[in-house]
């Protein structure tokens, strides 16, 4: 369970994003070289006998997808960092349906953001096969000369406006600025594209929104005990817009609500779980129920074991032995607060996503009528928080 941050250079995450895991036909004969260094991954094109790249059978196939399924001139592109769990792929089904029956005048797809999520997907990493394709190819396949919809929305399935929303942004960007050179510059002159901005964009509206809509869905536990929600979050040093501090201003709002209610995160430094225990004894919560719950949009591999698995190799029988950071790894969070006396069983892990949650889900619903209730997007300025 050691955290592993990917970095991978621009030109190579496009490529990677196309997925490396579909079979190559003999005949096709295209020879790569993929360079792993320590934190970069370069990809070098050493020889290519036949045109028919990857980046260009994935887009074929895209493209196909959207000519055989556009029913409007309208569409909506909904983007998640991605999963390989099958309960992911249900929460995203559903997503997809019900964006469908609260948009019936737009087309509706899903795509992952994530290289790594799209390739182990395709692999079937967890016994179910899925083929997810990045965001450009189908931005692409939406400008086709045989497609060419006259309004692109894209939603971002992100929960805070950091490090992936940005590349959502970036997406829209190279898209929008022709960066390949081969779509039609007129077509994209004119087409109005909008963006919907992550759940808990606003301070101010989104956070205590949301506060609100969980504690109607957990009160009852807060009346139990505490209620841990597990964050994501962004390192220090990839703080995209200092986005990390909707983990701490939602905890503040549940707390107006419930002194119960706790946000942690994977990721955000001096907000690991160790975190949440400390905050937890100085408000003299020593013992009692923990109930666990993913505040991401999906419970995936971070809900099924950083939050909910068996792990807990860091603990001695005694005591846990943080990393340099104060994080305790190896352990996931319901084996810590077992291990440190409270009351964390099994049917106190909530495996729910947000995307799961009905009126959440209405959150990001609400962002998407409001990009298409606004302006065409300013896609250089974007919709960043302040």
């Amino acid at each position: 369970m050691k955290k592993i941050k990917y970095f991978v250079l621009a030109f190579a995450a496009t490529f990677l994003a196309a997925g490396f895991t579909g079979c190559k036909d003999d005949d096709e004969k295209i020879v790569e070289k993929v360079v792993t260094k320590t934190d970069t991954v370069t990809i070098v094109k050493t020889d290519t006998i036949d045109d028919q790249t990857n980046w260009a059978r994935y887009q074929k196939l895209v493209t196909a997808d959207v000519k055989a399924n556009k029913k409007h001139d309208k569409v909506i592109l909904l983007v998640a960092f991605g999963s390989t769990w099958e309960q992911a792929f249900n929460a995203f089904d559903a997503t997809v349906a019900a964006y469908k029956a609260e948009f019936p005048k737009y087309d509706v797809f899903l795509s992952y953001s994530s290289a790594i999520c799209i390739n182990r997907a395709a692999a079937g990493e967890n016994g179910v096969t899925r083929n997810y394709y990045a965001p450009p190819f189908w931005l692409n396949a939406f400008a086709d000369s045989g497609v060419k919809y006259d309004e692109i929305v894209v939603q971002s399935l992100q929960v805070i406006p950091g490090e992936e929303y940005t590349r959502v942004i970036n997406y829209i960007k190279d898209f929008a600025n022709n960066s390949n050179g081969d779509l039609d510059d007129e077509y994209l002159a004119n087409v109005s594209i909008k963006l919907g901005v992550p759940l808990l964009q606003d301070a101010e509206v989104d956070v205590p929104l949301v506060a609100q809509i969980l504690n109607a869905s957990y009160s009852d536990k807060a009346a139990q005990g505490v209620v841990a929600f597990m964050g994501h979050g962004n390192p220090d040093s990839y703080d995209t817009y200092k986005a990390n501090v909707r983990y701490t201003q939602l905890e503040e709002a549940l707390q107006t609500i419930n002194k119960n209610y706790f946000v942690g995160t994977v990721d955000m430094m001096d907000n690991f779980k160790t975190n949440v225990y400390e905050r937890m004894q100085a408000a003299g919560i020593k013992s009692g129920k923990v109930f666990l719950h993913p505040l991401m949009a999906i419970d995936g591999d971070h809900g099924h074991n950083d939050m909910g698995g068996d792990d807990d190799d860091n603990w001695d029988g005694t005591k846990f032995t943080p990393n340099e950071e104060g994080e305790v790894e190896d352990t996931s969070w319901k084996m810590y607060f077992r291990h440190l006396g409270y009351d964390c069983p099994e049917e106190n892990v909530i495996h729910l996503g947000l995307l799961e949650l009905q009126n959440v889900r209405g959150v990001w619903m609400k962002h998407t009528q409001e990009a298409i209730d606004g302006e065409p997007l300013d896609y250089y300025h974007s919709k960043n928080p302040e």
